[in-house]
């Protein structure tokens, strides 16, 4: 029975620091680029989109399907940084430690 307490503290204790994850991840900002840095797309750790930046010299009615690539290739960016960000905590959550179900958290 011992060892049946000790895991349900350890469970206890993982919930929290996933608790105290969610918290940093809503909290973290993590910005992708594209067109060299022309456009900026800004995301928090929860892949929630807080922000868009374009360079004024990219508005150009003649020109809106490259811009809307490039606001694509930004925001993709973005969000593969907030996934190599998550990725990495939860490594050093688990402490390296494969978990199923847990790699694609929080979303």
């Amino acid at each position: 029975m011992r060892n049946i307490g000790q895991l349900m503290k350890q469970a206890q204790k993982m919930q929290s620091k996933m608790a105290e994850m969610q918290e940093q991840l809503a909290k973290v900002e993590i910005s992708g680029q594209s067109g060299g840095g022309m456009v900026t797309a800004v995301m928090t750790g929860k892949s929630e989109l807080r922000s868009l930046k374009i360079d004024p010299k990219l508005v150009d009615p003649e020109e809106v399907e490259m811009l809307e690539d490039l606001i694509v290739a930004a925001v993709n960016d973005a969000k593969k940084k907030v996934e190599t960000y998550v990725n990495d905590e939860m490594q050093k959550m688990t402490g390296g430690l494969n978990i199923p179900g847990m790699g694609n958290l929080p979303f």
